[in-house]
């Protein structure tokens, strides 16, 4: 079950439909559409239709329907966790590249889900079974902070956090090319491609999607840098760095995998295409992150170093070019 309350004075007397598409990026619109009607969706405890017109104080619940294929039992799975901050209401994860942060279609084994039920007794309920504890995702490929909630009450209020943008991230990345300029904003509605919807783009018709960018390093033909996403659209800094022309090092969707080492001369283009078959993932790190604290309500920030694989990748390019 994933759990809104409206109270931001925005969303009031907008379509319950809309405001889900707007705040649910990972589904579809005919999906959630078709939840709606089913009755998956609660508006203070009630049924309501697609067009129903939120108010302050509404309290929307939706309830995903996972496809058949997936149990709904989670199971526990003894997969290593990097735990680098705990207390009473949060655990903040380092969590690896490649690891599935809960269970999906084709999916239900050795994801962080399960890990998560295999080391932790008592972590929230409010997104259900499958996602226990589970605040806010990152994709499989991005290392990085990722914070788990243990009680209801310490989710609904991160979670309120993340819906009116009041948490505050950074990500690291080493993208191909030179920026210019070398700081900016993208403003650019991000939706799902046509031709193949697990992939996102650039699009009129799209949600809106601001990420703020900072150069930090020439790396030669690549550079680091630090992103600063405002919304939370699904690959919303993958899609913006590659619209710019700067797609992620090692990100094979949108445009950084070995296709972009191609493109190089000759001597360039085997050392790339050696540093992609070296490097795991791509290069995107959730690095810091700053909300209120659930019990104390402080600005609680977080920070944690760059992985091995972002170094090993900048000591490669510094000693090919010395």
């Amino acid at each position: 079950m994933i759990n809104f309350t409206i109270q931001h004075e925005k969303y009031v007397g907008i379509r319950l439909d809309k405001f889900l598409v707007s705040n649910l990026s990972e589904f579809s619109r005919s999906k959630i559409q078709n939840n709606i009607r089913l009755g998956k969706v609660l508006v203070n405890g009630l049924k309501c239709k697609t067009g129903y017109m939120l108010d302050l104080g509404d309290k929307v619940e939706f309830e995903e329907i996972i496809e058949k294929e997936i149990e709904n039992k989670l199971i526990p799975e003894a997969i290593d966790l990097n735990i680098e901050y705990e207390d009473s209401q949060i655990i903040i994860l380092n969590k690896p590249v490649g690891l599935v942060v809960h269970p999906g279609v084709g999916i239900n084994r050795g994801t962080l889900a399960n890990a998560l039920k295999y080391h932790f007794n008592k972590l929230s309920k409010i997104n259900g079974n499958l996602r226990p504890g589970i605040v806010h995702r990152l994709d499989a490929d991005t290392s990085g902070i990722i914070i788990i909630a243990k009680t209801n009450q310490a989710h609904q209020f991160l979670a309120n956090q993340f819906q009116e943008r009041q948490v505050k991230k950074e990500y690291t990345a080493i993208t191909w090319g030179k920026w210019n300029p070398t700081t900016g904003i993208i403003n650019k509605p991000i939706g799902r491609q046509k031709k193949d919807p697990t992939s996102f783009c650039v699009c009129e018709n799209g949600k809106d999607s601001f990420t703020e960018f900072k150069y930090k390093k020439d790396l030669n033909h690549f550079s680091l840098v630090s992103f600063f996403p405002k919304t939370g659209r699904t690959h919303q800094i993958r899609v913006h760095s590659k619209y710019l022309g700067y797609p992620i090092f090692g990100d094979k969707k949108y445009g950084g995998g070995k296709s972009k080492a191609y493109g190089f001369m000759s001597e360039y283009k085997k050392i790339y295409s050696k540093l992609l078959d070296e490097f795991k993932g791509h290069a995107l790190h959730a690095k810091k992150i700053s909300f209120i604290h659930p019990e104390t309500k402080k600005q609680f920030t977080f920070e944690i170093e760059l992985p091995n694989r972002f170094l090993h990748f900048i000591n490669s390019i510094s000693a090919i070019y010395e």
